[in-house]
This record gives C-alpha cells, sequence and structure tokens, in this order.
C-alpha cells in the first residue's frame, strides 16, 4: 500500500487555458495516508473522476506532481502504479466461474498456485462466497457480480491503491446497505488504501475516515463526517451534505454580529474578514420551536418518522427546522430560535466566524 501525495495538481482539457474558468481541476494539494479509508464527493460534474483518472494514470495533468510513497508516478502509465479499479458496473468474465474470475489478476502475474488457491479463499471467506466459487458468474445476481467484482480488486497484496468509482450505482437500493456495510468491513480487515468516488453522500460518510468534498473542480474541505456535518467550512458542504441541507439565509453584518430578517442574531464566535456577501448558516437540527424568537408562518410540515420537517417563512426567506413531539399546523404563527454555538456568518460562501480552539 502507498501514501498517496497530490502536489499542486490543476487539469485542464483545454490546449491552452486562460484562467481559472478553463480548469477542470483547481490546484489541489492533498495527502492520503497509508491505509486510510477516503472518499470524493461531490455533484455529477465536480471533477471527481478527472482526479480518479490522473491518480490511475488515465490522464496526466495540465500541472503538478503525483507521487506514491514519496515516488513521482505522474508520468508513469496504469500498469506500473500497481492499481486496483472497481468501476459502475461489475468488471468480471461471465463465462468463468467465481473461483476463477478472483485468480485471475493473480495468474495473469505468474502467482503460484498454492498462493492463488489460498488467496481466492481468504477473499472468499471474506465476501462470503465461498458457497459460489463454482458457479458461473453469468449466474450471479447484480450484487454478487460486484462482490466479486470487488474481490479481483483486493486479491492482489500487492497493490498501492484500490479505487471505487460509483460501484454501487446499479445496485438496488435495498442491497446498497448491505454492500456498504460489506466493504467497510473489508477496509478494516485488509487495512489497504482504498479511495471511493461518489455523489452519494450516504455512500461517502458510511464508508470514509475522511472525505473529500469537491465543488466545480475545487476542494472545499476535507473532513471526518462528523466535521463535515458539525462544522461545514463552505456553504455547499453544509447545503449537499445532510438531509434536509443546512440552511443558508441572506444576513446583513452588523456590530461584529449579524442581522436576519432586521434582527439581530447570535453567532459561535467572534466574525472574521471584511466585505462580500455575507450569509448565516445554519442546519434544521439546531433550530427549535421557541416562545420567543424569530417570528415566522409555517408553510410545510413533513412528517419523515422519527421526527418532522417544519419549513416556515422568516419574512420572504424559508427556514427549515427538525422537530420532534408536537407539531404546528400548516398557516400557524411561531417563533424561530437558533441555537447560537451552530450559527455561524459565512463570507463569499466561506465560513468566516471562529471560536477558540476550533480549525478553520
Amino acid at each position: 500500500m502507498a501514501k498517496i501525495t497530490l502536489s499542486n495538481l490543476r487539469h485542464s482539457y483545454l490546449p491552452n487555458p486562460s484562467g481559472p474558468v478553463d480548469y477542470a481541476l483547481k490546484e489541489i494539494d492533498l495527502d492520503w495516508q497509508d491505509g486510510g479509508a477516503y472518499a470524493l464527493l461531490g455533484p455529477s460534474g465536480c471533477g471527481k473522476s478527472t482526479l480518479l483518472n490522473i491518480i490511475s494514470g488515465l490522464l496526466v495533468p495540465s500541472e503538478g506532481r503525483i507521487l506514491f510513497d514519496d515516488r513521482d508516478v505522474t508520468d508513469l502509465p496504469p500498469d506500473q502504479r500497481n492499481i486496483a479499479q472497481v468501476f459502475q458496473f461489475p468488471v468480471i468474465y461471465d463465462t468463468m466461474t467465481v473461483r476463477d474470475n478472483l485468480a485471475f489478476p493473480l495468474r495473469n502475474r505468474g502467482v503460484d498456485q498454492a498462493r492463488i488457491a489460498a488467496r481466492v479463499a481468504e477473499i472468499a471467506a471474506m465476501l462470503e462466497v465461498e458457497e459460489m466459487l463454482d458457479t458461473r458468474a453469468s449466474h450471479l445476481s447484480p450484487d454478487n457480480k460486484q462482490k466479486i467484482s470487488m474481490g479481483r480488486g483486493l486479491v492482489r497484496d500487492d497493490v498501492n491503491v484500490v479505487m471505487f468509482d460509483e460501484p454501487l450505482t446499479v445496485i438496488d437500493p435495498h442491497l446498497k446497505w448491505k454492500l456498504r456495510s460489506k466493504l467497510k468491513e473489508l477496509h478494516q480487515r485488509v487495512k489497504a488504501t482504498m479511495i471511493y468516488v461518489t455523489h452519494d453522500q450516504t455512500e461517502a460518510l458510511t464508508f470514509a475516515d475522511q472525505v473529500v468534498v469537491m465543488q466545480e473542480g475545487e476542494v472545499v474541505q476535507i473532513g471526518t463526517p462528523v466535521e463535515l456535518f458539525e462544522r461545514p467550512q463552505h456553504t455547499f458542504v453544509g447545503h449537499f451534505i445532510g438531509s434536509p441541507g443546512m440552511n443558508v439565509l441572506p444576513a446583513e453584518e452588523h456590530g461584529g454580529g449579524a442581522r436576519f430578517q432586521g434582527r439581530h442574531v447570535a453567532l459561535e464566535g467572534a466574525v472574521t474578514g471584511q466585505g462580500g456577501t455575507t450569509q448565516i448558516g445554519i442546519r434544521p437540527e439546531f433550530v427549535s420551536l421557541a416562545d420567543a424568537g424569530l417570528p415566522a408562518r409555517v408553510r410545510k410540515v413533513s412528517d419523515v418518522g422519527r421526527h418532522a420537517v417544519v419549513e416556515a417563512m422568516v419574512g420572504d426567506t424559508p427556514v427549515k427546522a427538525i422537530i420532534e413531539g408536537e407539531l404546528p399546523e400548516q398557516g400557524a404563527e411561531v417563533h424561530l430560535a437558533f441555537r447560537p454555538s451552530h450559527t455561524r456568518l459565512y463570507r463569499d460562501g466561506w465560513l468566516s466566524t471562529e471560536v477558540e480552539g476550533a480549525a478553520q
């Protein structure tokens, strides 16, 4: 396995890029530690697949270097990088048995038969497919085919990194949670460096120890699932992660604090920076109904089981709150309270409040 370093990386599909808008990947500097579980998370078109292709060697970046354990591999082809990839659609041979599919990457590299048999048995046990080893792959269900595809990526023990490119896209929703759990378990057992590319926040947050959130070719935050939820560094992170996402509300900076709809709103700490477009960010989990606070009218109540999502209008701005217990009626006049410790000011999209000891 390997530590992966991306240094001053940029990429444009244009021959003569003239500015930031011409770059599919803006400048990226990342260190992924040996044996870590990482996710690249973002919407379609944000640059995830471009970055994955650069790491795998399918693309040479316009600028910057890629290092595996401090060895520069930027100009090396894919077959010299020792990378295993698992794609959206299972890459297996339908005419082969499961055993032969798992053995194929090792046979292709001249590994001796005893080692192949031992490794195939080990991976089959991890995947819980021992009873399928002599079944032809064409007879497998889609989720089991993807399991075998994962196994082909894991069977080699000389790979620097295993990369998963939206591997659960074609899997039925009721089976996805099983494969997510299995993949997390596999990482904990084999300790391989793994990079998981997805637009699905649930997949990213349940698999990865560190998530890289991307927007329009730029990394906007790197952190643990808890860090991304608790303290988004950018409004995009707050909006993209969470269900529903963070409330992003128009605000005016005022006296070291903020005003929303003409009323003072207490923030988590001191405001930093100056100028730009300012907004308040607060997750619905930290908005509550109260006897006093921001006057609002309930527009919609959505009961989702454990709790309800109440959408209320403060002036002409909708604010969502997650509420448990007694619910207001649609059209009811209520007051909303924001928990100060989770209410933040953002300037041009970026976090612009700080508290002592908090990472920025």
